[in-house]
């Protein structure tokens, strides 16, 4: 006999939510992929920005080494230096300061740091949105 699995409680919400965000990725475009890393890496700074600000030492710590991974494996991971040109060769670098700053945050729980990574990506994820491709229309049933 199987378990009624629970369809309350805090648990059950985070099973739900990580099943939206999974369906979300894998219905997601390529252009939709990366404005959600650009989103997870601002979101990930804020958390950062507020736990640095009420002293979660452990919760500074998680939101930093998201975002890291997110420049490090997401944008930086995603880049094609050999077609991509100068723009590429750019943001290769720029990934690379973001994770130099990050590190320093981390380290000295410098809150300035991570607005500042939060101000170059903002505007490559403005810019990001600026370039979306018109939306498809919903299939009609």
């Amino acid at each position: 006999m199987f378990a009624r699995p629970r369809t309350d409680g805090p648990m059950a919400t985070g099973l739900y939510q990580s099943v939206q965000v999974d369906t979300g990725v894998a219905a997601a475009t390529p252009h939709q992929l990366v404005k959600l890393l650009f989103e997870g890496f601002i979101g990930a700074c804020s958390q950062a920005r507020g736990a640095i600000r009420s002293g979660n030492v452990a919760a500074k710590g998680r939101a930093i080494g998201r975002a890291a991974r997110i420049v490090e494996e997401g944008l930086r991971g995603g880049l094609n230096l050999k077609e991509g040109g100068k723009l590429a060769a750019d943001l290769n670098d720029l990934y690379a300061y973001i994770g130099l700053r990050l590190t320093h945050a981390n380290l000295h729980g410098d809150e300035s740091a991570i607005a500042e990574c939060q101000g170059l990506v903002q505007p490559l994820l403005d810019a990001w949105n600026a370039i979306a491709p018109p939306q498809e229309p919903a299939p009609s049933h």
